[in-house]
């Protein structure tokens, strides 16, 4: 049996493979905020790749409460980075980096250097 994908089914993927790396994201920079349980089964579940499945056999859990767990877990991640927006400032600084990586390798570019890392320096 072949399994033709349509446009709507590859963006639907890309959708969530795009927030699954922003929750991954999310996660490094506010995980510490969560509790034990949200963070080993978040963890398990972005980090491990396992699925409700295999989580809930593993903690002796419903494959609902593990589903909860990963809903609230990310819910309060998205909360945080909406009241304290550090993975913006964190894009913005890594983006920076990156051109300043560039740079650093074209000798030429001395002045735009040196304004780039007063740009880190301050926060941006």
């Amino acid at each position: 049996m072949r399994i033709i994908y349509t446009d709507f089914v590859l963006k639907d993927n890309m959708e969530t493979v795009e927030k699954k790396v922003k929750i991954t994201k999310l996660f490094n920079l506010y995980g510490y905020f969560l509790s034990n349980a949200q963070k080993e089964i978040m963890y398990d579940y972005f980090f491990m790749d396992l699925s409700l499945s295999e989580i809930s056999e593993n903690r002796n859990i419903s494959r609902s409460a593990v589903e909860d767990a990963i809903k609230k877990g990310s819910a309060k991640l998205e909360k945080y980075d909406a009241d304290l927006g550090l993975l913006e400032k964190y894009c913005q600084i890594s983006y920076k980096l990156d051109e300043l990586s560039a740079k650093v390798d074209d000798s030429k570019d001395v002045e735009d250097i040196k304004k780039m890392l007063e740009e880190l320096n301050y926060g941006i």
